[in-house]
């Protein structure tokens, strides 16, 4: 079940390659998403003495979160995968350019996980031809659409 997704990635990068990490959270941001207040659009992921760090994605606390905890909405997460994956990462990104996006937030087994995207940043008009070929899709959709009703019936 997807909690957030990070649309813009998409748009921004082409997608390599997707790995799955987990997460390290604390109490008021697992009610917070449970609450669907996150935001994943700005997030990145950076490489810190061999480990993965979430930066940017912002859990907006709750109200009813705890008194005694002072939340920090953009507080950098921890990511967890297995020690040979994250080696395999970080020689793609430090060699070939590459760079690591966080795409959705989601559950599995009651606990968060993180989709993580090892991506190349598009140029201009490579936007341009993504937004393209996106309007000429739904412009298809929508004549398919139409002349569908609008044949006689028979």
């Amino acid at each position: 079940m997807s909690i957030a997704e990070n649309r813009r990635a998409n748009y921004d990068y082409h997608i390599e390659e997707r790995h799955e990490a987990g997460m390290v959270l604390s109490g008021w941001e697992i009610k917070a998403i449970r609450a669907g207040q996150v935001q994943l659009t700005d997030g990145y992921v950076v490489i810190r003495d061999g480990e993965l760090y979430l930066i940017g994605c912002r859990i907006n606390p709750l109200r009813s979160a705890s008194t005694h905890v002072l939340p920090e909405p953009d507080r950098t997460k921890k990511l967890l995968m297995h020690k040979a994956e994250i080696k395999r990462l970080i020689g793609k990104v430090e060699q070939k350019g590459f760079t690591l996006v966080p795409l959705n937030l989601h559950f599995k087994g009651g606990l968060v996980k993180v989709d993580i995207a090892l991506a190349k940043g598009k140029a201009q008009h490579d936007k341009r031809n993504t937004e393209k070929k996106r309007d000429w899709e739904r412009e298809k959709g929508r004549l398919m659409r139409h002349k569908v009703s609008s044949a006689p019936k028979g």
